[in-house]
């Protein structure tokens, strides 16, 4: 075997070596050689350019301002409170976050092609979910596009755009960390997207929207003031289907009408302990915190006890159910199927009214 490389290889290098010489003394030659080149790198490439160029414009800065209450030796004349906001239709309706505009004297809407709204009208607003629904009477208004059919996931990539520190509009990237997040608010109708996104003041209210452009949520930083601390890759947004259904309500009612009965529901499985994981399947709602003066109390429920059953369908989705409890109009009366003590027991309850207070 050496031998035989021993005499193939020398004839090699020499032909190699003429070959060389032949063609960098004929330039032309060089000509007709295949060439390898890079792939060249498009703007389309790892890029969302197409989704901010749809949304940005629907994306507004709100300055919300109110007079002081110090004395006047003491204080500047308003005071000024800074954040964003999503137009939603074409007539001017536009979603932001309550605590922005919360104890506002006057409220100004600036698009970002530079035209401004003080006449802005506060159509109502809803403290669970701290949202609020704005007016402007312009015209040719931007809007958000809008996807009935996008499902948040985790691991999706989003975008969040607003006016964080008065800078400019400003687009940060991220993606959706945890859905149906409700630990964190005081209440079981709210329900919450966490994301990495990084947000900053005044990016309260702005939009959150998917890769290709749709609305994936209201940006909130109401949940990071509230804990007082400095928090690094973990914001929050309201859902794009909640915010709608708060801010069609609000249009109807000014205000949000939702269903109380009067105690928390934890998820159970068939033995009664709570579930705490995605596989263990949910046979009810096992009674806590009764509320000794509300509607569940008064008829006949007791702690402890787990609801299997409201108004004929069963309690399989904890989230479905509350939401259903929550769109019931106060004085309904709703019939709830219940396990006390391993017997079935049917009770009415008629709904009340939730109650909302101030911040």
């Amino acid at each position: 075997m050496f031998k035989l490389i021993k005499f193939i290889f020398p004839p090699l290098l020499a032909g190699l070596g003429i070959a060389f010489i032949i063609i960098w003394f004929n330039p032309e030659l060089r000509a007709n050689l295949p060439t390898l080149e890079a792939p060249r790198i498009k703007s389309q490439h790892m890029s969302f350019a197409d989704a901010v160029e749809k949304t940005a414009p629907a994306v507004v800065t709100i300055f919300s301002e109110g007079f002081s209450t110090q004395p006047r030796y003491q204080r500047q004349s308003t005071v000024r409170e800074l954040g964003s906001g999503v137009i939603m239709s074409r007539d001017g309706y536009i979603l932001t976050n309550y605590h922005v505009v919360n104890n506002a004297d006057q409220i100004i809407v600036l698009l970002p092609d530079g035209r401004q709204y003080s006449d802005t009208q506060l159509i109502g607003f809803d403290t669970i979910t701290d949202l609020a629904l704005l007016k402007i009477p312009g015209e040719n208004l931007p809007v958000i596009p809008i996807d009935p059919s996008y499902q948040p996931r985790v691991g999706d990539v989003v975008l969040a755009i607003g006016n964080p520190l008065n800078i400019g509009q400003t687009i940060t990237q991220g993606i959706i960390s945890a859905t149906g997040k409700q630990t964190l608010t005081e209440s079981q109708f709210n329900s919450l997207l966490q994301m990495d996104a990084a947000i900053n003041v005044g990016n309260s209210g702005g939009a959150v929207v998917n890769s290709n452009g749709a609305l994936v949520g209201i940006t909130s930083a109401q949940f990071r003031t509230r804990l007082n601390i400095d928090i690094q890759g973990i914001s929050f947004a309201i859902p794009y289907d909640l915010a709608m259904d708060v801010m069609h309500k609000l249009i109807m009612d000014g205000r949000v009408i939702r269903g109380y009965l009067g105690f928390r529901g934890t998820p159970v499985d068939s033995t009664g302990k709570s579930v705490t994981d995605l596989y263990t399947p949910i046979i009810g709602l096992a009674v806590s915190e009764l509320d000794p003066l509300g509607p569940a109390w008064q008829a006949g429920m007791k702690e402890h006890d787990i609801v299997v059953k409201v108004g004929g369908e069963s309690v399989t989705n904890p989230q479905r159910t509350l939401k259903r409890i929550g769109n019931t109009a106060p004085g309904t009366e709703l019939e709830f199927e219940v396990l006390r003590a391993g017997q079935r027991l049917t009770i009415t309850v008629e709904v009340a009214e939730l109650e909302t207070g101030l911040y």
